[in-house]
């Protein structure tokens, strides 16, 4: 399992389920914002024309979304979950005591996790960076973005079963 900060692991479901919104948004999407700004358009001075402005911004929303997925889906490593090693790597679910409060989240990319309610922690967030490789029973530190240090304890590694 590759570690590179530029790969992410992901499901064959979660592959396919993104891969498929790909292919929704730059075809029927972009049709549909072309219509709706084309509409909007027609409409009139633009200066004060608020739907011509929704219809952009959310055309740029689409573009964005469009240009994160192609990333994503060229990057990524597609296959099965590790099956935990008691080390923390992308795709496995982990448990610790997070500033005294024991939390279980998934570590790797939101879209792994699709509709599970699971919390995720990317690997490149302050969290996930410090804990990344670490084995059941560590103890480590990150610094929260507010500057606070925050001690954790992993508790458990376990194979993401996808729920």
């Amino acid at each position: 399992m590759a570690q590179d900060a530029t790969v992410t692991w992901l499901t064959q479901e979660a592959h396919d389920r993104l891969a498929a919104e790909l292919e929704q948004l730059s075809t029927t999407g972009r049709e549909e914002i072309a219509k709706r700004i084309e509409a909007a358009r027609e409409e009139g001075d633009l200066k004060e024309n608020g739907g011509y402005h929704a219809a952009k911004d959310e055309q740029g929303k689409i573009e964005a979304r469009i240009r994160q997925l192609k990333e994503l889906l060229k990057t990524a490593e597609v296959g099965e979950a590790p099956a935990s090693k008691g080390i923390v790597e992308s795709g496995t679910v982990i448990t610790a005591i997070i500033a005294g409060d024991e939390e279980s989240f998934l570590i790797g990319s939101r879209e792994i996790a699709g509709d599970s309610e699971l919390d995720v922690w990317s690997e490149q967030s302050p969290l996930g960076a410090a804990i990344l490789g670490l084995a059941v029973g560590a103890k480590t530190s990150y610094t929260a973005p507010n500057g606070r240090e925050i001690a954790v304890e992993i508790t458990a590694v376990d194979t993401w079963g996808g729920q």
